[in-house]
Parts: C-alpha cells; structure tokens; sequence
C-alpha cells in the first residue's frame, strides 16, 4: 500500500478513483465494510483504491476536552488498513488550519487535486467539515454535480447492536475483549513503542519492553497472556498493565510491560504489537520484592502453560 500526505500525490495517470473516508479508529467490522465496498467499486471500474484518513482524532484539535482513548496507536491503524487491500492511504494532518476547511471546500478540493472521482464510500452517519456541518445528503448532491457516485453505508450489527468504536472502547475497558475482538474482527491487540523503563523487572531476572500506550484504552489492570509480533514471528509473552503497587514511587504511572518468553534482542524504538489473551490475575500489592519477583516466575509459568 502507498501512503501519500498530499492528495496531489497520488498521480492518478488518468486512472478513475474510488475513494474511502473515516478515522477508521480499530479499523472494525464497519469500518471494512466501508473499504471493501471502495476496493470492489476500484475493481469493478479498474480505478485506484484511495482510502483517507487522519493522522489523529479530529477531537484532539476541536475538542481537546472530549478526545476519546484510542483502540489503535496510528501505525497499528494503518496495518489493518493495509491488510484489506487498498491500493493507497492519503494520511491528512489533522490541524488548526484544516479544521476551518469548509465541507464543500474539502470535496471540492479532492476532486480536484485527485482527478476523476468514480465513488466516495463513507458511513451513513458520516459528518465533515468546518463544525461538522456536512454530511451524505451533502456529498450526493456534490457527487450529482461533480460526476462521483456516493455510498452512505449502514452501520454493522453484531448480537443485535450496532457494532461502533465507541461500543468496542467499553468492551476492552470492562475486560470483555472477546466481544471487542468479534467487533474488530481479528484478535484484539495493543501496539505500541518500546520505550525505556527504569530496569526493575531485568533487576527481578524478568527483563520486559516497556510499551508507550499513552492515549490508548486499556483493559482492566492485571497480568494477561499475549502474544507478540515480531516481524514474521510471533513470541508468548506475560503482559502487566498497571500501576506496579509494590514498588514505592511517589508517582506511580500506568505501565504497560511485556516479558518475552524465551527471547532476548533489542526492541527499543520499535513498534510492538501483542495480541491479548487470558488475564491470569489481578493486580496486587504484595510485602516485598521477594514475593513479586515469585509471583512474576508463577505468571509466566502460566503463559508458557498456555502456549
């Protein structure tokens, strides 16, 4: 999949563009809809797949007061985009300044800067720009003019509810990642930076990467099984989210550490996904560094177990 920051790079060479819109936040089972329904349109039309996205949430620049955690750090987003298919991702910069863009201003702007619009696939209830004053009523009347068919999707049901980002946030926040991983459909996971931790756990002889998951939603503080991908690999892992009560910091912040089982390299800088699993327990204060490092050798005795 190319990835372009300008619309006028995508250099079309007279081939007609199909086109997807949304922030596309865990990339869930409605979100796909909405791409496949571009990539069929591309094949049926031998045009070129497009799907825009943002390079954060318009939230963090309109209204900072409501951003919600996210599902999917940005490169883990871009992943899933990518394994479905599309042919290009055009990731705009979420700023001031195009916050201000007017609706009509931002599609008119696409047509021109992309060439031949063949469709525009959004979700039924999508709104855009300036104050979100537009909407599929308004890109049907702009695609009459400018020559694009509009697909307004409904959303996805699962179980008899609408499956949303927000739905699937509430999900992982209260522990139900199975019904989170349905919506997402794949395996719900956390991606990540490895940052540098203060070396307490290689101190303990359990040496772990230290995730970056700020902005992200979370499950339940805890010790779970996962797995991680490491390039083409994979690699069990015993995963801590929490606050680390028995060590006495004045601060205590939110961790997020991954022990690989039987691994050792590297990993600073990189970005890690793990595929969470099981929780094993809960999390828990215990009377000395003594008892933490036996209870650590008892949770990763239970992720090898179940692998």
């Amino acid at each position: 999949m190319k990835l372009i920051s300008n619309a006028k790079d995508l250099k079309s060479g007279g081939k007609k563009v199909c086109v997807a819109i949304g922030v596309f936040d865990g990339v869930h089972l409605g979100h796909q809809q909405i791409v496949r329904q571009t990539i069929a349109d591309a094949y049926q039309h031998d045009a070129i797949a497009l799907v825009i996205t943002f390079d954060r949430h318009p939230s963090v620049v309109v209204a900072p007061e409501r951003v919600p955690p996210l599902i999917y750090s940005l490169p883990q987003k871009l992943g899933a985009i990518e394994s479905l298919g599309a042919d290009t991702l055009l990731l705009i910069h979420f700023d001031r300044a195009f916050s201000k863009q007017t609706d009509e201003a931002f599609i008119r702007g696409l047509a021109r800067d992309l060439g031949n619009i063949q469709s525009l696939c959004v979700g039924a209830d999508f709104v855009f720009g300036h104050q979100r004053s537009g909407n599929v009523t308004l890109l049907e009347k702009l695609g009459d003019e400018l020559g694009f068919t509009v697909h307004g999707l409904a959303a996805v049901s699962l179980d008899n509810q609408i499956v949303s980002s927000t739905r699937i946030r509430e999900a992982i926040r209260t522990g139900n990642l199975d019904d989170a991983s349905q919506m997402l459909g794949r395996p719900y996971a956390i991606s990540g930076r490895v940052i540098a931790g203060d070396g307490v756990g290689r101190k303990l002889g359990f040496p772990t990467a230290n995730l970056d998951a700020a902005g992200l939603v979370l499950p339940p503080n805890g010790v779970y099984v996962g797995l991680a991908k490491i390039g083409k690999k994979s690699r069990p892992v015993a995963l801590n989210i929490g606050f680390r009560p028995t060590l006495a910091t004045s601060g205590p912040q939110l961790r997020v550490e991954a022990h690989l089982l039987d691994f050792t390299g590297d990993l600073y800088g990189q970005e890690l996904e793990i595929e969470i699993g099981e929780k094993l327990r809960d999390e828990r204060k215990f009377g000395s560094l003594e008892e933490l490092k036996a209870q650590i050798a008892r949770d990763v005795a239970g992720a090898k177990q179940r692998f």
